[in-house]
C-alpha cells in the first residue's frame, strides 16, 4: 500500500478510486474516520449514533471483496446518513427525546448505499422531526458549525453538514423539506443537492411530509455530491414518485453551454417579513457576475410564485401531525412541535387536498418561467448562520419569524418537487459561509450540476477549509 493515512481533503471520488487501486484499505479509512468523529464529538457534536463495531466489520468485509477483485461505486468508502433514515439495527429517533427501538431493515436509500459498497459509519444529528434551520435540542444538545463553533451549521441536516465540512466523512445524506439540505450546505461552505422528488427514495414512506421532503446529498465538491446522488438514487417498488433516471456524475464533466439565468433576489411570498441582508446579497450578486463572465446571460427576474406559501403550510403541518401521531413519547416533544401538529390536524382535510391539487397549477405557471430562462439563481438564505441558542427557546410565532427572516428562499422548490443545488457563495462578517441556489424545472439535475461544476472549476471553493482552531480531527488530518 502506498498510502495508509487518510487525508481529510480526499473527497468521495478520490477515496473510492484509492480503494479500488489498492492505495488504502477500507479498514484504515474507517478507523481514521471513527477517530476523527470521536475527536470532534465533544465540540461539534455531529453524530447521534456512531456505528463503531458494525462499521469496522463492514470495512473488513469490503476489503475482502476488493481483494477478490470486486468493484462497486463506493466499495469500502465511509459515509454518514441523517438520523431520519432507517439503518438496520439502529434506532431512528429523528431528533426526538426518548429511547427508540432498533429498526429491522434499512430504508431504501440506505439499502442502495450499501449495494454501492458504502460503509455507514453513523447517523447524524437533526433537530426534532426536522422542523427548524438549526440542529439543537434536549435530545442531543447542540451541533456546532466547524467554521465557527458559536454558530449553528443550520438544519435540519446540520449534523451531516458539520460532519462533511469538518472532514469527518467525505460525504453524507441529508433530507430537505424546506431547505434542510441546502440551508446547512450554505452555512458550512458545501455543495448540497436537493434532487427531484422521488429521485432518492424515502421508503419506508412513499412520501415524506406530504411529498415536500426529499433525501439529498452533501459534499465538498460537485462531483462528490453527484456520485453520492447516483449511488443513493432509485426506487422501491411501491414508491409513488418514480422520475426518469439521470446520470449525475456524467453531467459534472459536461459543458452546460450558454444559459439564460434569472437572478431572483426577491423573497417569495411569506406572511411574515423577510429581507435579504446586504452582505449576503453582495455575495450572490458576485456569483451572478461570475456566471456572466463565464458566458451566460444573467438578468434579474423573479419566478411567478404568487401565494405559494398557502400550499406549503397545510402540507408541512399535516405531514408533521402524521409524525407526531406516530411518536412513542409525545409528552417529550417540544411545545412548538405539538402546536404545529395541532394546526396540521385542522388543515389535514379540505385545505390539504386543495394544497395538493394546487401543485399542478404551480407547475404550469412557474414552469412557464423556464421558457424564458434555463436556471434560477437565488440566495439560499437571507442571512448568515445564527448563533447557537438563538432560536432554541423561542415560542412558536417568534420561531416562525426568526426562521422566515433567515431562510425565506428555499421552501418553494419543495412544494414544486423540483431540483435545486446549493453552491458556496463566499463568506460574510467574521468568516461565516453563505450560499446560493441553482434552481431548475423537473428532472433538471444534470443541467444544474454541469453549471455548478463549471462554477467550482473557476472558484475552487473546495480548497477552503475551516480554520485550524476548529479542525478537531485526529493527527491524520
Amino acid at each position: 500500500m502506498s498510502r495508509m493515512t487518510y487525508d481529510r481533503s480526499a473527497g468521495l471520488v478520490e477515496t473510492a478510486r484509492a480503494l479500488a487501486d489498492g492505495e488504502i484499505t477500507s479498514l484504515a479509512l474507517v478507523e481514521q474516520a471513527l477517530a476523527r468523529i470521536e475527536g470532534a464529538q465533544d465540540t461539534l457534536n455531529a453524530f447521534r449514533i456512531v456505528r463503531t463495531e458494525a462499521a469496522l466489520a463492514e470495512a473488513a468485509a469490503a476489503d475482502a471483496r476488493l481483494a477478490a477483485g470486486e468493484r462497486a461505486p463506493l466499495l469500502g468508502v465511509p459515509v454518514a446518513v441523517k438520523d431520519d433514515m432507517d439503518v438496520a439495527g439502529e434506532p431512528t429517533a429523528f431528533g426526538c427525546q426518548g429511547e427508540f427501538p432498533a429498526v429491522a431493515r434499512d430504508g431504501e436509500a440506505v439499502r442502495r448505499l450499501r449495494a454501492a459498497g458504502a460503509v455507514i459509519v453513523g447517523k447524524t444529528n437533526t433537530c426534532e422531526l426536522g422542523q427548524w434551520p438549526f440542529t439543537e435540542g434536549p435530545a442531543f444538545g447542540a451541533t456546532r458549525n466547524p467554521w465557527s463553533p458559536e454558530h449553528t451549521p443550520g438544519g435540519s441536516s446540520g449534523g451531516s453538514a458539520a460532519a462533511v465540512a469538518a472532514g469527518l466523512v467525505p460525504a453524507a445524506l441529508g433530507s430537505d423539506g424546506a431547505g434542510s439540505v441546502r440551508i446547512p450546505a450554505s452555512w458550512t461552505h458545501l455543495v448540497g443537492i436537493k434532487p427531484q422528488r422521488g429521485r432518492i427514495s424515502t421508503w419506508p414512506r412513499g412520501e415524506s411530509f406530504q411529498g415536500i421532503t426529499v433525501n439529498g446529498t452533501l459534499a465538498r465538491t460537485v462531483a462528490d455530491a453527484a456520485l453520492l446522488l447516483d449511488a443513493a438514487s432509485g426506487n422501491h417498488d411501491l414508491d409513488p414518485h418514480r422520475p426518469p433516471a439521470v446520470d449525475a456524475s456524467a453531467a459534472v464533466g459536461r459543458d452546460p453551454g450558454r444559459l439564460r439565468i434569472a437572478l431572483a433576489l426577491k423573497p417569495p411570498f411569506t406572511a411574515l417579513p423577510a429581507r435579504l441582508q446586504p452582505e449576503v446579497r453582495a455575495r450572490v450578486v458576485e456569483l451572478a457576475e461570475k456566471l456572466g463572465a463565464l458566458g451566460h446571460t444573467v438578468e434579474e427576474a423573479d419566478p411567478p410564485y404568487g401565494q405559494i406559501g398557502l400550499t406549503f403550510i397545510p402540507r408541512a403541518t399535516a405531514g408533521l401531525a402524521e409524525r407526531v401521531r406516530e411518536a412513542p413519547f409525545p409528552a417529550l416533544l417540544d411545545r412548538r412541535t405539538r402546536d404545529a401538529a395541532r394546526l396540521g390536524g385542522l388543515l389535514g382535510g379540505v385545505p390539504l387536498r386543495a394544497a395538493r391539487r394546487a401543485e399542478a397549477v404551480l407547475h404550469r405557471r412557474i414552469g412557464g418561467f423556464f421558457s424564458s430562462y434555463d436556471v434560477v439563481l437565488a440566495p439560499t438564505t437571507a442571512a448568515p448562520p445564527p448563533r447557537i441558542g438563538a432560536m432554541l427557546k423561542l415560542g412558536g410565532l417568534a420561531t416562525d419569524r426568526a426562521m422566515i427572516a433567515a431562510c425565506p428562499y428555499a421552501w418553494p422548490w419543495n412544494v414544486l418537487g423540483w431540483p435545486g443545488v446549493n453552491v458556496p457563495a463566499g463568506f460574510v462578517g467574521d468568516g461565516l459561509p453563505v450560499g446560493a441556489q441553482l434552481l431548475g424545472p423537473a428532472n433538471s439535475e444534470p443541467l444544474l450540476l454541469s453549471l455548478a461544476a463549471q462554477l467550482e472549476a473557476d472558484l475552487r471553493w473546495h480548497e477552503a477549509w475551516p480554520p485550524e482552531r476548529v479542525a478537531l480531527d485526529s493527527p491524520a488530518a
